[in-house]
């Protein structure tokens, strides 16, 4: 008699090895991309060939989202155990909000960079799509994720970072976007509703914002500058900024005919009386966040997927300066909208050539490695100092 050996079955572990390292973090080159061709679209300077290259960096976000999707499934199904560790991670739970902000920004971007590509019907059904699984994402996150650093993070104030603010971003991105779609609804009611439920979506963000970045910014005058490779996230601060001033104009844009007079007019004064201050503040931080940036720079700051901080958030500001630039009239803020496109160009292009070389050097995915052993008591002011 024969005895036939059963097959055995290959631990979960050892399968789609190169995805078990791939986390939430990765979302946020979809979401730079996105915001290239959505920012780029809206620019009032047009050029031959510029719109469709517009067109082709929200294509690529697109192409770059169903991938990034299918490589999470991958990650979720086959490293459960990774998956876990990551969202008890304060260092990485965050970065979930970026999962909502990439299919928000994807889907607002069908609208605006793709409806030429894609034709108006499908346009609005995948946007519709992809705004309410962002929505519900985000929301979700914006919950989560400070239950978590509640309850099971531990996290001390000296380790608070602009990374802590993205589940909180998330829904503010939804108030943003979420008026594109008010004209596609029935009037009446549902295009009420909508519009007073991206408002909502606006304060819940901005209140929440509003408690978190004291602390960001209170960590980093009292403890010092941040690491190297977490210095870009100081950009991060801008996204609440840009797209808050963003979607305050937008929910302007769509109130008349939806909303009740007197507020229809009412909001369109809120987008620039609380436009403008918001705007002057992150063109502060942008310069602070800079000085930084080279300080980082000149001291080894090297490629990281933090670089990526230096994109979304800046087109965020570039929407901004639109919007004020169509309430006030003023070409100054078209001029500022132009030289911070430029500056997202730039930003993307050297972010995008890291991650790439990173991707066929396999760094990127690698197994992070493991933390330098701590300094002897006796160096560790010596090390510190040097360190700043």
């Amino acid at each position: 008699m024969v005895t036939v050996a059963e097959p055995q079955s290959v631990p979960s572990v050892h399968r789609a090895p190169r995805v078990r390292h791939l986390g939430p973090n990765w979302y946020a080159p979809v979401m730079g991309t996105a915001v290239l061709g959505s920012a780029g679209v809206a620019l009032p300077v047009r050029g031959p060939g510029w719109r469709d290259l517009f067109e082709g960096a929200w294509a690529l976000s697109l192409i770059m989202l169903v991938a990034l999707l299918t490589a999470r499934t991958l990650h979720w199904a086959h490293h459960r155990d990774q998956a876990r560790t990551h969202l008890l991670d304060p260092a990485v739970a965050p970065f979930y909000g970026c999962l909502s902000m990439a299919l928000l920004s994807v889907g607002g971007g069908a609208l605006t960079a793709g409806r030429d590509l894609l034709g108006t019907g499908t346009a609005v059904a995948l946007d519709t799509a992809l705004f309410t699984a962002g929505t519900a994402v985000g929301l979700a996150a914006a919950v989560t994720v400070p239950y978590l650093m509640a309850v099971r993070h531990r996290v001390q104030p000296a380790q608070a970072t602009p990374v802590w603010l993205l589940p909180l971003v998330a829904p503010m991105v939804s108030a943003a976007l979420g008026p594109l779609l008010v004209p596609r609804l029935p009037p009446g009611p549902p295009r009420e509703t909508l519009l007073l439920a991206c408002f909502a979506l606006f304060g819940l963000s901005l209140c929440a914002t509003l408690l978190m970045l004291p602390l960001v910014f209170a960590r980093l005058v009292t403890a010092g500058p941040l690491p190297l490779a977490l210095t870009p996230t100081l950009f991060l601060v801008l996204g609440p900024l840009g797209q808050s001033t963003t979607a305050v104009g937008r929910i302007a844009d769509a109130a008349p005919g939806v909303v009740p007079a007197p507020y229809d007019r009412g909001l369109g004064v809120l987008a620039v009386l609380y436009g403008v201050p918001v705007m002057g503040f992150a063109l502060l931080w942008l310069a602070l966040a800079t000085a930084h940036v080279v300080r980082a720079r000149r001291r080894g700051m090297g490629f990281a997927m933090t670089w990526w901080a230096f994109t979304f958030p800046v087109g965020t500001c570039v929407t901004g300066a639109l919007v004020l630039a169509r309430r006030t009239g003023l070409a100054v803020y078209d001029g500022l909208a132009v030289g911070l496109y430029a500056v997202l160009a730039v930003a993307w292009s050297a972010a995008a050539t890291g991650t790439v070389r990173g991707l066929l050097s396999g760094e990127l995915l690698a197994a992070p490695r493991p933390a330098p052993a701590a300094p002897r008591p006796g160096t560790a002011r010596t090390r510190s100092g040097a360190a700043r």
